[in-house]
C-alpha cells in the first residue's frame, strides 16, 4: 500500500512462568531489540492448505480429529476491561494535541486543524483489538516490577499508535478498492468530497504514528526497535497490498493466478503482519523480551491467527450482515482474491469455471449474485463453516506445543476473541 503511495521501503509474563525465559540482566523495561524474521523458523503448514479439495468432491473432506486440553478459564475474558477501555480512549485527546499543538506548525493552522479531523474520524470508531492486545500483551509478558502507570501508558500510546497506522491502512484501501463504507460511515474518501486526497491523508495518519513515537518514546531504550518495528510491518503490509492489485483487477482478473499459495501470501503480508504480529511484538519489545526462539514461536502463532481471520473476512464480505460487520461487501465485483474464490476453482468443472470467468469482477447485481449461487452449488459456505473449526481446534493445538515459556493464556485470548466473530 505505502508502495503505491511513495517510492520508498521503509524501514516472563508478570510472573516468570519458566526459567527458560532469556532475558539480558542489564537490559531495563523497554530494552529488547527487534529481532527480525531472519530468524530461522521451523516450517508450519499453512491452515490455508487444508481448504485444498478435489474438483469432483461435493462435500469438504474432512480432517484427522485433534485432542485438546481444555481451554484456560482467562482466554474466555474480554481482553481489556470497562476501565481499560475508558483509560485509553481518554488520552486520545491527549495525543491529537501532541500532533496538532506542539508548536511546530503553528503558522499552519489550517493544516493541524484538518489533520485532527482526519484523526477523530479514522482513528476511532473500531473495535480497538489491535490497541488493547498491546496492552494486554504488556501486561503477562512484562515484570512485576515493571507494570508502573507509566509503563502501562506507553503501551495505551503504542495501542493508538497501532490505531492510526490501522487508519492509514484502511484509508488508502477503501480509496484503491472504490469501497463504500467503513465501521458504519463512509469511507473518508467520500466525505464531503475528498476524493483523491485521502491518498494525502493517509500519509499524514502514518507520519503521525512516528511522530507520537518520537514523542514519547525517544528517550527510552526500545525508541529504535519500535521504530524499526513500525517499518518494518508497514513494509510488509505494503507489499502484501501490493501483490493483491496485482491480483485481483475489477472488470476481468486473471482467474488462473487465484491459487492457494498466492492468497496465503497476500493474506500473510497485506492483514496477518500488522494485524496479529505487531501488535503482541510491540509488548514484547516494551517487555524487553530478546530470545530468537520466543519470538519465532510467537510470531507463527499470530501469523496463523491472521490467516484464519482474513478468511473470516472473505466470508463476511459475501454473507455478513451489513449493518453489523460495518461495511459492505465488494470483493466480487471488485475481483478479489479470497478464500471463497480460491476455493470455488479449486472445485469446479469446466462449465462452472465458466462462470466464474465471465461473471466475476463485474459490478452487476445479477452477475454477483451469479457467483453467490455458484458458490453455494460448490458447496463454499459448506466448507468455510468445516474450515473455521477446523482452523481452530489447529491452532489451538499449536498454541499448547509452545515450548519456551510464552504464556499460552494469551494466545488463547487472542483466538477465542476471533472465533465465531460476525464483525
Amino acid at each position: 500500500m505505502l508502495s503505491l503511495l511513495r517510492h520508498r521501503a521503509v524501514a516472563a509474563v508478570a510472573r516468570e512462568t519458566s526459567s527458560k525465559w532469556s532475558r539480558s540482566v542489564a537490559v531495563p523495561p523497554c530494552g529488547g531489540p527487534l529481532l527480525s524474521e531472519s530468524v530461522a523458523a521451523a516450517p508450519t503448514r499453512s491452515l490455508l492448505h487444508t481448504a485444498s479439495v478435489d474438483r469432483h468432491q461435493s462435500v469438504p473432506r474432512r480432517l484427522s480429529p485433534v485432542t485438546l486440553a481444555s481451554v484456560p478459564p482467562a482466554a474466555i475474558q474480554p481482553v481489556a476491561s470497562k476501565d481499560d477501555s475508558r483509560e485509553f480512549m481518554a488520552i486520545f485527546p491527549d495525543l491529537v494535541r501532541d500532533l496538532t499543538e506542539a508548536g511546530r506548525h503553528v503558522d499552519i493552522p489550517e493544516v493541524t486543524k484538518w489533520l485532527s479531523k482526519v484523526l477523530q474520524y479514522n482513528a476511532t470508531g473500531g473495535k480497538r483489538n489491535r490497541a488493547m492486545a498491546v496492552v494486554y500483551s504488556y501486561r503477562l509478558l512484562a515484570e512485576k516490577g515493571d507494570l508502573t502507570p507509566e509503563n502501562q501508558r506507553l503501551t495505551m500510546i503504542l495501542g493508538w499508535c497501532v490505531e492510526i497506522l490501522q487508519a492509514f491502512f484502511l484509508v488508502t484501501d477503501d480509496l484503491m478498492d472504490e469501497s463504500v463504507t467503513r465501521r458504519g460511515k463512509p469511507c473518508w474518501y467520500k466525505v464531503n468530497d475528498i476524493g483523491l486526497a485521502a491518498f494525502n491523508d493517509g500519509i499524514l495518519l502514518e507520519s503521525s504514528v512516528f511522530q507520537l513515537l518520537r514523542t514519547h518514546f525517544r528517550n527510552k531504550d526500545c525508541y529504535m526497535d519500535l521504530v524499526e518495528l513500525f517499518h518494518d510491518v508497514i513494509y510488509k503490509t505494503s507489499m502484501g497490498q501490493a501483490l493483491d492489485l496485482q491480483t485481483s483487477h475489477k472488470g476481468k482478473p486473471d482467474l488462473s493466478v487465484f491459487t492457494m499459495a498466492r492468497y496465503q501470501a497476500i493474506i500473510k503480508y497485506k492483514t496477518a503482519y500488522y494485524s496479529f504480529y505487531l501488535p503482541v511484538a510491540l509488548a514484547m519489545v516494551m517487555a524487553g523480551i530478546k530470545d530468537n526462539e520466543v519470538h519465532r514461536q510467537a510470531r507463527t502463532i499470530l501469523l496463523q491467527m491472521g490467516e484464519f481471520f482474513q478468511v473470516q473476512d472473505d466470508y463476511l464480505d459475501c454473507y455478513g450482515d451489513p449493518s453489523v460487520t460495518g461495511k459492505i461487501g465488494t470483493d466480487i465485483q471488485e475481483g478479489k482474491c479470497t478464500w471463497l474464490a480460491v476455493v470455488a476453482l479449486q472445485r469446479a468443472n469446466k462449465e462452472q469455471r465458466e462462470i466464474m470467468e465471465k461473471f466475476y469482477g463485474s459490478p452487476d447485481p445479477a452477475d454477483i449474485q451469479r457467483i453467490k449461487d455458484l458458490y453455494e452449488e460448490l458447496n463454499v459456505p459448506l466448507t468455510y463453516g468445516t474450515f473455521e473449526e477446523e482452523s481452530y481446534n489447529r491452532i489451538r493445538t499449536l498454541i499448547q506445543q509452545v515450548s519456551r515459556g510464552l504464556p499460552v493464556e494469551l494466545f488463547f485470548k487472542f483466538l477465542d476473541q476471533i472465533h465465531k466473530r460476525q464483525n
